[in-house]
């Protein structure tokens, strides 16, 4: 009555797919921890700390995509997607903090949503940024985060973004908004 042979067969394929799974889950896992670290440490303006967190996550998800390229399904696993998201917006917040144009990420193969998620975190990053370095006052730098942020809305408003990217660009205005008043308040300061 059943085929036991195709059943094996299925068996064995789920199997594998969910023992794949697994590896991908912590791996990606990995990479998005240390990119937050990243991060952090770009945050406290420690460079080579950040640097070597980068790396590693980098090596991580790129490890991931060399093993499992010919196995799309498991690349696009919500782990996956949320570490190359992480990874995106500390890439882009350090190209940002090193004065460089903000742009493709070559070392990985990042669709389009997962770059504009990670872009819509960056102004987040850019308020804290900002906060910490009025606390030092150090306004040109709060400056910067502003016009920083706001490149990255007018770029982002013509997009027409929906779902779970529209929620990220909301989140992204506020940013924004938070900006313009500690913009405003250290003109009052200064």
């Amino acid at each position: 009555m059943l085929n036991k042979k195709y059943f094996a067969k299925v068996r064995q394929n789920l199997l594998s797919y969910a023992e794949k799974r697994r590896v991908v889950i912590k791996e990606a896992g990995d990479a998005q921890h240390l990119a937050k670290k990243a991060i952090f440490s770009l945050q406290r303006d420690a460079t080579k700390e950040a640097e070597q967190c980068l790396d590693e996550s980098l090596a991580l998800l790129s490890g991931l995509v060399k093993k499992y390229s010919k196995e799309v399904r498991l690349l696009d696993e919500g782990s996956f997607k949320a570490g190359l998201e992480e990874y995106t917006e500390a890439k882009l917040f350090k190209l940002f903090l090193d004065g460089k144009e903000l742009t493709e990420i070559k070392e990985l193969p990042v669709s389009s949503d997962a770059f504009v998620s990670g872009l819509c975190d960056v102004p987040g990053e850019m308020v804290r940024y900002a906060i910490k370095s009025a606390t030092e006052r150090k306004f040109d730098l709060v400056r910067q985060c502003y016009d920083g942020a706001e490149s990255i809305i007018n770029e982002l408003i013509d997009m027409d973004l929906t779902g779970y990217n529209r929620q990220k660009f909301d989140q992204a205005k506020q940013a924004l908004q938070k900006l313009q008043q500690i913009v405003y308040e250290v003109s009052l300061k200064s």
